[in-house]
């Protein structure tokens, strides 16, 4: 039999000719030239013309009925049996109900082969909708297909709508997005396999976080949304989210850290011991006298820049003053005798 044209567009031999538009359709719209990236596009001109080339066949009452009773071969050389009265030969025949039933008259000896370009059988499908129901052949101004070299591409109707960006949030705690990470994101999407069917399908797309990546920052997977006939799936985007962090505030390339001191160790000093986002045991010691208010710069100890490797932000502790809520008398004597003779 050669190729089977039958499967190619997944109908059953009784297909009626609305079976074949409507396969015919369904593939098209999957195996459209314009429909696929670049890189998938050799491919796509193949399946597309071979769909019309089954569809040509199946859909012309001539060439179906050579096919089914010889093949792919003797249909394309012209060169069958001469005409019998076998039965078996009309009890095959008969099988196609195109308007009830083959014309029992066997094949035309004179018959030649002639197949129709894969571009006018989808104009002559799709024209008329794209023209709000104008004739098929004046719309081959507005096709997508290129025909002087055998390509597809342009930007007529052939062209297909592709579907608004989908948006996902990408939590991403402060140590994450210091140190980096990979996260592994499970998706569902609905896609069609070759035959046209819909399925839902999981995947796991990997998301390596750089260090230094702010909030707002978006990670695109070209066509990863769902698929739907006659347009491109959407990309989908994940858009990082900062989780609060307990100790720390970030502020664009800087770390922000508030700290409280007693009004004792305000004035006669004290060593700040902080935990880094990395882990690390970071000593900050304070000599000076520190007003409330004040803040203590740290220089390339706050996040990473992403697009500077090896340079960071500042860390910046921001220092509040605890005053007692009472002072005894003897208390407020020793410290006027302690601070009376201090120069302000």
């Amino acid at each position: 039999m050669g190729v089977d044209y039958y499967n190619i567009l997944k109908v059953n031999r009784q297909a009626t000719e609305e079976d074949l538009k409507k396969a015919y359709k369904r593939l098209a719209m999957i195996w459209h030239p314009d429909k696929n990236p670049s890189n998938k596009r050799p491919e796509a001109e193949a399946k597309f013309k071979l769909i019309s080339e089954a569809y040509d066949v199946l859909s012309d009452p001539q060439k179906r009925q050579i096919y089914d009773l010889y093949g792919e071969e003797a249909l394309k050389s012209g060169q069958f049996p001469p005409s019998t009265s076998s039965p078996s030969m009309a009890s095959t025949s008969s099988s196609y109900p195109r308007h009830g039933h083959y014309n029992q008259r066997q094949p035309n000896q004179s018959f030649r082969f002639n197949p129709r370009d894969a571009d006018d059988i989808f104009e002559e499908l799709f024209g008329s909708e794209a023209n709000g129901g104008g004739g098929g052949s004046s719309s081959r101004v507005n096709r997508g297909f290129s025909r002087a070299n055998g390509n597809y591409g342009g930007t007529g109707y052939g062209e297909m709508r592709k579907a608004t960006p989908v948006e996902n949030v990408l939590p991403c705690s402060l140590e994450e997005l210091f140190k980096g990470t990979k996260k592994k994101m499970r998706i569902c999407r609905e896609i069609c396999d070759a035959s046209g069917i819909i399925r839902t399908v999981e995947e796991i797309l990997i998301i390596e976080v750089k260090p230094g990546w702010k909030k707002g920052t978006k990670i695109t997977f070209p066509e990863k949304g769902n698929q739907e006939p006659g347009i491109i799936p959407a990309d989908l985007i994940f858009v990082v989210e900062e989780k609060p962090h307990a100790l720390y505030r970030r502020d664009g390339n800087d770390l922000v850290v508030n700290q409280e001191l007693t009004l004792l160790e305000a004035l006669t000093g004290k060593t700040l011991d902080l935990t880094t986002l990395d882990g690390r045991n970071l000593m900050i010691p304070l000599t000076d006298i520190v007003k409330p208010g004040a803040e203590v710069v740290v220089p390339n100890e706050g996040m990473p820049i992403s697009r500077e490797p090896g340079r960071k932000g500042n860390l910046r502790i921001k220092i509040d003053v605890k005053y007692p809520s009472r002072l005894t008398s003897e208390q407020k004597s020793d410290l006027k005798r302690v601070l009376g003779g201090v120069s302000w």
